[in-house]
């Protein structure tokens, strides 16, 4: 997985960093990370339904911390688990857009082992860098 956890950065939240060789490989990992957090195994997550996600923001940053807090928004909201399938970031203006599809299934609890609940991500230590093995995100969950 292109996604490993931080101990000893927080008390009650969870950090990890995640990383991809192209933008969209590591905002896809950042969502499974996440996901990770709350679910203890990622491939009971069944396909069932689809939510297509686009956001903007003036900063690739802040673009990956919306992302995040739209997977958590889904599953308070609609009690979907939903894992990123596919995401395309582009820019224009200085403003970047990132389109994904998503897709999941309700939390069942018989089927999904639940291990924490993610309230939100944090902007205490985020960040996203470009470096020369590709991206990088850092990020810490409030649970």
């Amino acid at each position: 997985m292109p996604f490993e956890y931080i101990d000893g950065i927080a008390i009650a939240d969870v950090a990890f960093k995640a990383w991809g060789q192209t933008l969209e490989e590591m905002f896809i990992a950042a969502a499974d990370a996440t996901i990770s957090v709350m679910v203890e195994d990622l491939e009971t997550i069944e396909r069932r339904q689809d939510r297509e996600i686009e956001i903007s923001s003036f900063a690739v940053d802040m673009l990956l911390f919306n992302l995040l807090q739209e997977i958590i928004f889904f599953k308070d909201a609609e009690q979907l688990l939903l894992r990123i399938e596919k995401v395309a970031v582009t820019s224009n203006d200085a403003q970047y857009v990132a389109k994904a599809t998503a897709r999941g299934e309700p939390i069942d609890p018989g089927r999904h082992e639940m291990i924490v609940d993610v309230k939100a991500v944090t902007l205490h230590r985020f960040k996203v860098e470009q470096t020369r093995r590709g991206w990088e995100a850092f990020v810490i969950l409030d649970v």
